[in-house]
């Protein structure tokens, strides 16, 4: 089944228009996303294995992502969230495409490293 796509200029300018317009889901597996410092402004987290977004209404427009530029963990997801209700695009290349044309992003915190043993 396809998933619909956007592109990062289109929604760069969802966003500037109206930010309430859509809901960005942030879907990377568990590793690219502990260890990134970045995520799209105001990205709600959609871990793998997730079944659910709690306290997101379903009339809601939905854009996932993930770090894939072939976009397959975003695509499953947003699959997922269709066959609970949900109307849910993908965003065309990830959160790299996001990055390289410089838009704008939120911080997040990373692991840090750990501590020396001292022997």
């Amino acid at each position: 089944m396809p998933v619909p796509r956007i592109s990062k200029e289109e929604l760069k300018q969802r966003l500037d228009a109206d930010p309430a317009s859509v809901v960005i889901v942030d879907a990377r597996l568990k590793y690219p996303y502990e260890h990134s410092t970045v995520r799209l402004p105001g990205a709600i987290r959609f871990a793998p294995g997730s079944t659910e977004l709690p306290g997101v209404p379903l009339d809601r427009e939905l854009v996932v992502y993930d770090s894939d530029p072939e976009e397959i963990t975003a695509r499953g997801a947003a699959l997922l969230l269709a066959k609970r209700g949900y109307r849910a695009r993908v965003l065309e290349g990830g959160i790299a495409a996001w990055v390289g044309a410089s838009l704008p992003l939120e911080t997040k915190e990373a692991p840090k490293a750990a501590a020396a043993v001292k022997s």
